[in-house]
């Protein structure tokens, strides 16, 4: 199951959200998005947990929950949306 996590510190590393996580099962990735222009986290990432009954437990232990000084959101990741085009702009 991948779960979506927002409102996460900027400090926040990819071990924090594994190591949090894992408390409720196998955690197959984690991964923060970053700012391709600043290389500063965006306050979103993602956790890859090997079964869906293991992600349900942590969505619903994590949403609304203080993590590192921030209230978090936790929930299943949707599929991203296929975005038109950007224009180049001269």
């Amino acid at each position: 199951m991948n779960i979506y996590i927002g409102n996460l510190p900027y400090s926040v590393t990819e071990d924090d959200l594994r190591e949090a996580f894992s408390r409720f099962g196998q955690v197959d990735s984690a991964n923060i998005i970053m700012d391709k222009f600043s290389g500063r986290s965006k306050g979103f990432g993602f956790v890859d947990m090997s079964s869906d009954e293991e992600g349900r437990t942590a969505i619903e232990a994590m949403n609304e929950q203080d993590f590192k000084g921030r209230t978090i959101k936790v929930n299943e990741a949707r599929p991203r949306e296929e975005r038109a085009p950007r224009r180049d702009r001269y």
